[in-house]
């Protein structure tokens, strides 16, 4: 790799970074966009991502714990079945056609916005002039949703090479009743498991680029330690919005990439 290679792949991980630690979902729905613009295949992006997420979501993690905002039992809870299904997702994905991971990893994006979307609307249903509060569940609905939050991110890092935040946290303020920033926290700290699982199984695979995932996973440890520190300030309705808006941008892009993709088969 040159230097301008190396700027710009240090560069896009400090974005990720940044974006990592507002929105809690890994950077990878960043990395991977970049890293198949430079012209690897989609299943080396994935693979290279989930290696930079977990050096991200390690420092992150610890940044937000060191100032008390995260609550390790939360994470040991959707970590556990995180772990297990990220492994699967690895194997889908390395059985999948390139321009259908493309497209799957945009359908991925829209749907999160959609689930943030009917959260929203649903708590200003049932209270129309208060904040969202968590909902009442017994052990067995807790564990059952911990459960399906936990075991669908997994499988989402693992199948496209993202943290799975994307799916973590809109499910977490679904069926856990958190509220946007809690979940964002929780969710940083349980990407930490996802993406030891799909690192390492990717890497068996032959399918991670170190070089490249290395000086992405460094300059995102300079955008998650300013983002983490920042997040607490920021208006929750704003957050929302960031969330949407990276989303659909992010979704767009995909699809544009997954035509091409099929066009060149």
């Amino acid at each position: 790799m040159d230097l301008w290679h190396l700027l710009f792949l240090g560069s896009g991980g400090f974005v990720s970074g940044f974006i990592a630690g507002i929105l809690g979902i890994g950077g990878g729905t960043l990395l991977v966009p970049l890293i198949v613009t430079l012209g690897y295949l989609p299943i080396e992006a994935i693979a290279t991502s989930s290696l930079a997420i977990l050096m991200t979501a390690m420092f992150g993690s610890f940044q937000n714990w060191s100032l008390g905002h995260l609550q390790l039992k939360k994470v040991i809870y959707l970590a556990i079945p995180a772990g297990l299904t990220a492994q699967l997702g690895v194997l889908v994905a390395n059985k999948i056609a390139p321009y259908l991971l493309l497209a799957g990893f945009g359908l991925l994006l829209l749907l999160n916005v959609t689930l943030i979307s009917l959260r929203k609307s649903l708590a200003h249903k049932q209270h129309p002039n208060s904040a969202p509060k968590p909902t009442t569940q017994s052990s067995v609905q807790q564990t059952t949703a911990r459960l399906t939050t936990g075991g669908t991110a997994g499988f989402i890092a693992g199948l496209f090479g993202l943290g799975g935040g994307v799916i973590m946290v809109p499910l977490q303020v679904i069926l856990l009743g958190e509220n946007i920033k809690a979940a964002i926290q929780t969710s940083l700290g349980v990407i930490v498991i996802t993406a030891i699982f799909a690192c390492g199984s990717h890497a068996m695979s032959g399918n991670v680029l170190l070089a490249e995932g290395i000086c992405l996973g460094i300059g995102g440890l300079f955008g998650v330690q300013l983002s983490t520190r920042f997040l607490p300030k920021l208006p929750e309705n704003m957050v929302i919005f960031l969330f949407r808006g990276f989303m659909g941008l992010l979704a767009g892009y995909m699809f544009v990439k997954a035509w091409h993709s099929y066009l060149a088969t």
